[in-house]
């Protein structure tokens, strides 16, 4: 559905009569699912609309020469379950066209016409970004902040997502005080609606020093706030290794299977992607892995490619 055809019909009288009796809206026709479940590895794996951000016109680089139709955020769950049998999915706030309620009921829509589920809302929204100021050490800064990324947890709330991932922004690594403020803060709120609160390593606080992230996890309570590993997202393998016993221990649900290059064989090439997949089940990790693919060339080949990486090792 186009999006200036889905704001036209939101905005006739017809359309919301129709939310408001249960009738359908929906561009596409109900041709509900009923497929056997899938298979255990295949139920553990994730595809984030961050892997295609190309396809999205909010999130397309200006110097990307890549070719092929864009993407919309309610074509995204059948389109990835036609073509790789992947039922769940992560999503990126960037890529929300409208944080509408009849928005918000429609893509629902769409997930359960594909018998498929949101795990994470990535919210990469200004506050949260590497220079933001989820943790500025002022507070009616930080508030302000807070109060942006609250909306995120409704909308998770809304859609049955269970956890939101919420960059910490600018961090002073020798006084955590104000960033461990506004995870708690966030946590207490998202806790309320069902929603766990999760944080990648990643830029230069987590990446480089995954015991600051660690640290600051435990400070805010492991029972509010949980780490979001990120397998790639280490500047080499010693920390990945020391990161990865950090992180792991402290991430009961999620996990970032990021891929950026492969080799002839269509291996990972730029980090050891077994012995990082080893890692997680020798820490105990149960969870879903989230294919993150961020590699040139096709984005569409790259994901299969992951995945075929990850169904051989898990």
């Amino acid at each position: 559905m186009q999006r200036r055809n889905f704001l036209a019909q939101l905005a006739s009288g017809a359309m919301s009569a129709a939310l408001g009796c249960g009738g359908s809206v929906f561009a596409y026709k109900d041709k509900k699912r009923h497929a056997p479940s899938p298979p255990p590895k295949l139920d553990r794996i994730a595809i984030s609309t961050w892997s295609l951000h190309n396809y999205f016109r909010a999130t397309r680089e200006s110097t990307s020469n890549l070719r092929g139709p864009m993407l919309a955020l309610l074509d995204f769950p059948e389109m990835i379950v036609d073509r790789y049998s992947v039922r769940h999915f992560e999503v990126c706030a960037s890529q929300f066209p409208s944080t509408e309620q009849a928005f918000v009921r429609e893509l629902k829509y769409s997930l359960a016409n594909t018998l498929s589920t949101i795990v994470n809302i990535s919210v990469d929204i200004e506050p949260c970004g590497p220079s933001g100021t989820f943790s500025d050490p002022d507070g009616e800064t930080r508030l302000a902040a807070l109060e942006a990324v609250k909306p995120w947890v409704d909308i998770a709330h809304d859609l049955g997502v269970k956890t939101v991932s919420v960059a910490p922004g600018k961090v002073d690594p020798d006084d955590l005080a104000p960033t461990v403020a506004s995870y708690k803060s966030l946590a207490t709120y998202a806790l309320a609606k069902g929603v766990h609160v999760v944080a990648e390593n990643q830029n230069s606080f987590g990446a480089e020093h995954p015991e600051a992230l660690a640290k600051l996890i435990r400070l805010a309570g492991p029972g509010r706030l949980s780490a979001l590993p990120n397998l790639a997202n280490f500047p080499d393998e010693a920390t990945r290794a020391r990161g990865l016993k950090l992180l792991f221990p402290l991430a009961p649900a999620l996990c970032h299977a990021k891929v950026r290059e492969f080799d002839a064989n269509g291996t990972e090439s730029g980090y050891d992607f077994p012995q990082a997949v080893e890692a997680a089940k020798r820490f105990g990790f149960h969870g879903t892995y989230i294919i993150d693919f961020e590699g040139p060339g096709d984005p569409y080949a790259g994901i299969q490619k992951t995945l075929n990486e990850l169904l051989e090792y898990l």
